[in-house]
């Protein structure tokens, strides 16, 4: 039986990449391309693919949107595509959903197309699971926009949008924070609890009432007199951990130990 795919996807390159290797598998039977999450829609509506390969960052209408005017229990297949970083897509992986990750691999590509194979060829009963699994992947992405992604710093006279993945910690001095990023330290006019509930918990933790850290960052944990913690960043700071956060600790071992 033959799948019929739409690739979706605002980047001419990616767009073809994805079209190229599809036309190469002779279960597949090309439904259309769309650049943008209007057309899309109106494919999905109109075509009733099996398959939809879906970009989710788009201008205007974007993956999400595509998802949320469709209604997840009436979305095609769905295989995402994502420029987000690795650690964004666990909400994918949390929910057994299909995703690739910009630039991927034929073999990554093979991989996804595979599994999606797999499931369509099984029993349609378990459809509604697979909408709810696709609905909660994308309420975690949502809650992820929520938080920071760059910070506007000021450095002499310019001013710098900082990545807050390169953001090694954060130490906090009366009403100004201090960012320790690329091997500088920048200053923000805003107090620390202000700035942590702007900070994606999935990535950054409060180890102590003056310091914030990148768990992506962290090198080591090691324990300390009475209780306390110290972690080792991979910029080779050290920082105390409070003993008072002993759930901070756990997360983060568990989060190294996923890792």
């Amino acid at each position: 039986m033959k799948i019929s795919a739409l690739v979706v996807d605002d980047e001419p390159i990616a767009r073809h990449a994805i079209v190229r290797l599809l036309r190469e598998d002779t279960d597949i039977e090309l439904a259309g391309e769309c650049g943008d999450g209007v057309s899309a829609v109106e494919a999905i509506r109109s075509g009733s693919p099996d398959l939809v390969f879906l970009d989710i960052q788009m201008p205007a209408i974007t993956g999400l949107d595509v998802v949320a005017t469709i209604g997840a229990a009436r979305m095609p297949a769905t295989v995402f595509v994502t420029a987000y970083e690795q650690f964004a897509v666990r909400a994918f992986d949390a929910n057994a959903v299909d995703y690739l990750v910009k630039p991927f691999a034929r073999e990554r590509f093979a991989d996804a197309l595979r599994r999606v194979k797999a499931r369509l060829s099984a029993a349609r009963g378990n459809d509604a699971d697979q909408a709810a699994r696709i609905a909660q992947a994308l309420q975690d992405l949502r809650q992820r926009d929520r938080y920071l992604r760059r910070i506007p710093v000021r450095e002499d006279e310019r001013v710098l949008l900082l990545d807050v993945e390169d953001i090694v910690w954060i130490r906090a001095n009366r009403n100004v924070v201090q960012l320790h990023a690329r091997g500088k330290v920048h200053e923000l006019r805003e107090t620390m609890a202000t700035l942590a509930t702007r900070l994606d918990p999935a990535r950054f933790a409060r180890v102590h009432r003056s310091a914030i850290v990148n768990i992506d960052r962290i090198r080591a944990i090691d324990p300390w007199f009475n209780g306390h913690h110290v972690v080792t960043m991979d910029n080779g700071q050290q920082l105390r951990m409070s003993r008072y956060q002993h759930e901070t600790f756990l997360r983060l071992a568990t989060l190294r130990h996923e890792g």
